[in-house]
């Protein structure tokens, strides 16, 4: 221990790696996961007084909640209309009871503010409260440093007990209670949705993959088109296929609308599949692979964010645009958030999807001109990202008082706020203020690992204590702060907001902000369909559930 306390970085990363091991443990379908496992291990090394520097600690929680909310910030304000109103009632439910609860043990118990924030932050799985909360109980003007370094420590162990209990209690909840109580078979039912939204087409198992791809390119003998040119056959198939290449004996061609074709031409097409089958009928047998007509498709990426785009649906968009048709371009992917749609004639388009864009180079580029901004992605404007958080330091440090009560946002919650902005406004464009996801992804999960791993050092020493005189009741709470506001929504969903079964369970598990809860409930699901209510709720918590930290603290401190 002598080394971890004179090499703090040593102590640090260790309780990562340690910490990460201990969260794949599994205990039937629970896993602890990363951040339990490095709070349970920094806890027991910060027994020993080994500690980082706080500093270290604020940079990086810094990181990861601006981070979260840039990732969240386009979904979150696209989720703020009449159709997501329902699901934002179930955020508000959480939001109501957790608060609630913490408050009324506080005052039943005599809790101090540092147990009942950690109770409010483990019970509702949130990490982000950890932060919050122990960042505003530092700025109570009446306690001494030694209780505010107690009380922050308090934090860390009410969390890591609340949120052993809350997590095994959301992920059995929602993944095997629910759909008992519901009366369904969650399969089954996931399944009958997904083909009622699809128009009645049956969706694809988990673990399946389509046999036949959407898009092809195939050679043919020309015995049937004879005399015939490119673009009267490119008519002839209603512009569902386009001509790449032809090859007249040793000679390539270039396949303009005007060449004609002759007797036994190679032609390579290139479109969909039941077209290029077609195709076959006009032109003559199909060819294996010809040397030197394999023409090259290239891919774009480009972000919907003309007015006209947004809310139409892709079939909608290659009529507005024939090049599509007439320069053999197509779209295989629409990417909105770290979420693939489908790019189906059906699949409507929100302002910053990502559109991917395959076809031969030259018609290609044409296209791209006309649509608008090519996304620029592949390296993080530290510009952008700098601002940002200056921003939402800045935004923290702003104290309204509430009667008597002063309160902030706190450095999370200032970050919080201008990630979810920045973020939005970062894909109304895709143009500037590039931060790949895997990026954000990467600093959001290392900015919060390191932030626990910080806070359960410092927590050490008072961990002990504090489970002695309250071992009992953390266990209770976490349970009941899970078990309350899931059942209240689960009975306003089904009986008032007439949620979709799937979807409302999804959601439940998104109101917790469980990520373990909607993996368990995918695989009883066999499908992503709670998927579709999760994303909503989730996005909605992650902002609102960080902002319960200063509110309890503020009222708890008054």
């Amino acid at each position: 221990m002598g080394v971890l306390r004179d090499h703090p970085e040593l102590a640090l990363f260790f309780c990562l790696a340690a910490g990460y091991l201990v969260g794949k443990l599994r205990i039937g379908p629970i896993t602890l996961g990363g951040i339990c496992g490095t709070l349970i291990v920094s806890l027991l090394i910060g027994t020993r007084h080994v500690s980082v520097d706080d500093d270290v600690k604020t940079v990086f929680f810094a990181l990861f909640i601006f981070s979260l909310g840039y990732l969240a910030g386009p979904q979150f304000f696209a989720n703020l209309n009449r159709k997501s109103l329902r699901f934002f009632t179930l955020c508000l439910i959480e939001l109501v009871c957790v608060l609630g609860i913490a408050f009324g043990l506080a005052k039943a118990f005599d809790l101090d503010v540092g147990t009942a924030s950690g109770i409010l932050a483990g019970a509702a799985t949130e990490s982000a409260v950890v932060g919050t909360a122990s960042e505003a109980i530092g700025k109570l003007s009446d306690l001494t440093s030694e209780q505010i370094t107690q009380y922050q420590g308090h934090v860390a162990t009410a969390y890591t007990v609340c949120y052993l209990f809350g997590l095994i209690t959301i992920v059995l909840f929602t993944s095997q209670i629910m759909p008992m109580l519901l009366r369904i078979n969650l399969a089954d039912a996931s399944r009958e949705l997904w083909e009622k939204m699809r128009g009645g087409q049956a969706g694809l198992e988990s673990d399946e993959r389509e046999a036949l791809p959407g898009m092809v390119g195939r050679t043919y003998l020309v015995t049937l088109a004879d005399g015939r040119t490119v673009g009267d056959l490119q008519s002839a198939m209603g512009g569902r296929i386009t001509v790449e290449g032809v090859k007249r004996g040793s000679r390539l061609l270039t396949p303009s609308p005007g060449l004609e074709l002759t007797l036994s031409d190679l032609v390579q097409v290139v479109g969909e599949r039941a077209a290029i089958i077609d195709a076959g009928r006009e032109i003559g047998p199909e060819t294996p692979a010809v040397p030197g007509l394999d023409t090259p498709l290239a891919t774009s990426q480009v972000a919907v964010t003309e007015k006209e785009t947004i809310g139409a649906t892709i079939d909608r968009l290659e009529k507005r645009y024939p090049e599509f048709r007439k320069d053999g371009v197509y779209i295989t992917d629409v990417l909105r958030n770290d979420q693939h749609l489908p790019a189906s004639g059906e699949t409507v388009l929100a302002r910053g999807d990502v559109l991917t864009l395959v076809g031969a180079r030259g018609g290609l580029n044409r296209l791209v001109a006309k649509l608008g901004a090519v996304v620029k992605n592949d390296a993080t404007d530290f510009v952008y990202l700098g601002f940002g958080i200056v921003a939402g330091s800045l935004l923290g440090q702003i104290v309204v008082k509430l009667g008597d009560v002063p309160m902030s946002l706190g450095t999370g919650g200032g970050c919080l706020i201008s990630g979810l902005v920045f973020g939005w406004f970062r894909s109304r464009s895709q143009t500037f203020g590039a931060f790949p996801p895997q990026a954000a992804t990467t600093l959001k999960d290392m900015g919060l690992a390191v932030f626990i791993a910080c806070t359960g050092l410092a927590a050490g020493p008072q961990a002990w204590p504090l489970l002695k005189e309250y071992g009992a009741l953390l266990p209770f709470a976490g349970i009941a702060m899970v078990l309350v506001p899931a059942t209240i929504s689960l009975i306003v969903g089904t009986k008032l907001l007439k949620i979709e079964k799937p979807l409302l369970i999804g959601a439940i598990a998104g109101q917790q902000c469980s990520t373990p809860a909607i993996t368990s409930i995918t695989q009883v699901a066999q499908s992503s369909v709670p998927l579709l209510g999760y994303t909503i709720t989730y996005t909605l918590s992650n902002f609102l559930l960080p902002l319960t930290g200063p509110i309890l603290v503020g009222v708890l401190g008054a």
